[in-house]
């Protein structure tokens, strides 16, 4: 059954309730705190922590995540030892009036689903990438975003780069012609992470809270050491319940880009195929994969975007080892090599024209702080429909990869046409009391 907003809230709906009245539309003054709760403390979070404290009239003023033991490290490391109040549980975060935002860098399962909740706690909420773990729920966000009037900035950093921004702007005005084509590669160091096997969570991890909307399954820990686990902290990312593979951990990043320059939202096809190869491990999701999508652009014309990605050795491709994208034009290529650079390349031979290079991840964070100042959406760098447009690609790619055969999609439903199968890849079963609901 859908959670609504007063079964969320439970037996304290009317204390929440009256302070989300007092806080909702509020603008914000130069000199007020906005008060941040980083949720998930492990990886992205510590980049949460490291952007607001070098932001003025940021106070951290909650760290939430379900592993107890991590708050004495984080606290010694970014508080010098004062400690901000904890929490285990988001829903006792939301309901805490003096909260003005949620950080999120949990797992991707948990992402949408932390994200509605805030915006009906109205929260301001900065979600990390992916914004969804599926098609489903990113749409829910949107729906969230708008109807409570919240900033939700999704975290595709890139956005915000002043020299990421200049090299789009060029594309579009037409330094390379009539752009055709976008090139995504990613490629990053995943090695062999062993075989895993049932085991018991550590006595300061609530496993439960851990899964959340995912359907329950045991701890797993390491074959060769059962005292670690094998999936949490970081590994969960290949497992088809909690992680949508490098194409949503990695990926999302360079589909977003490539969105952004093809001036195009959702696909009307997609070609994908992929698999486990090179380990014999205990991940799910496919390590090494080759999609194709077909767009409708602006300008009524086809445009095309790929997406490579691989766990191990690889060549160099303009610029980019790890990750990027290329867009191609009738008159030359540019490439983006990263998340701040630009690279210009005109004519047959390929002659380097232009470049830039600006930006940090700082700018992405201080974009979600001034508008939640403002009360401004439309300056938001990464408003959610643009996060829920690129994250769906990557559930796209994993479907079609998953059926193994070449897709329609209808953009008016963002479903798969007449494929009930691929379709249930599009959402989930949630577990009860986890429910991203159908109506916000």
């Amino acid at each position: 059954m859908s959670m609504t907003r007063r079964k969320f809230l439970g037996a304290t709906a009317s204390a929440v309730l009256v302070a989300g009245t007092m806080t909702k539309g509020r603008v914000y003054g130069a000199n007020d705190r906005i008060r941040v709760c980083v949720m998930g403390l492990n990886g992205r979070g510590n980049s949460h922590l490291k952007a607001y404290s070098k932001i003025d009239g940021v106070e951290i003023a909650t760290l939430c995540d379900v592993e107890s033991s991590l708050f004495k490290s984080i606290t010694k490391k970014y508080f010098g030892g004062k400690t901000p109040k904890v929490e285990t549980d988001i829903r006792k975060v939301l309901e805490d009036k003096d909260i003005d935002a949620i950080s999120m860098a949990t797992p991707n399962h948990w992402h949408s689903l932390a994200t509605v909740w805030a915006c009906q706690a109205d929260k301001d909420v900065y979600v990390e990438k992916p914004m969804s773990h599926n098609v489903f729920e990113g749409r829910k966000v949107v729906e969230a975003a708008e109807k409570y009037k919240r900033m939700v900035q999704h975290g595709t950093q890139l956005r915000s780069n002043p020299g990421f921004q200049e090299g789009i702007q060029l594309l579009k005005d037409g330094i390379i012609g009539e752009v055709y084509m976008a090139r995504c590669v990613c490629y990053k160091w995943r090695p062999d992470i062993g075989k895993g096997k049932p085991g018991k969570p550590p006595a300061t991890l609530d496993w439960n809270l851990w899964q959340g909307p995912a359907q329950e399954r045991p701890f797993m820990v390491k074959e060769s050491d059962e005292t670690k686990g094998i999936y949490v902290p970081y590994y969960w990312h290949w497992v088809w319940d909690y992680g949508n593979g490098d194409i949503g951990n990695q990926g999302v990043h360079q589909l977003d880009a490539a969105r952004w320059g093809l001036g195009v939202t959702t696909p009307y096809r997609v070609a994908s195929m992929g698999g486990m190869f090179l380990w014999d491990d205990a991940k799910e999701v496919f390590n090494v994969s080759s999609t194709s999508f077909m767009f409708k652009g602006e300008d009524g014309k086809d445009k095309m975007m790929t997406l490579e990605v691989r766990p191990w050795c690889t060549n160099e491709e303009e610029g980019g080892r790890e990750f990027g994208v290329i867009f191609y034009g009738s008159e030359g290529y540019i490439s983006f090599p990263g998340y701040e650079s630009y690279k210009v390349f005109k004519g047959q031979d390929g002659k380097l024209e232009k470049e830039g290079n600006k930006g940090n991840e700082l700018y992405h964070y201080q974009n979600f702080i001034d508008c939640v100042r403002s009360r401004d959406a439309s300056k938001l760098n990464a408003p959610p429909i643009e996060g829920h447009h690129s994250a769906a690609l990557s559930h796209y790619a994993l479907t079609a990869a998953r059926v193994n055969r070449n897709m329609e999609i209808d953009p008016a439903t963002e479903m798969f046409k007449g494929d009930d199968e691929a379709n249930k890849y599009l959402t989930r079963e949630y577990r009860k009391g986890f429910e991203v609901p159908q109506q916000v």
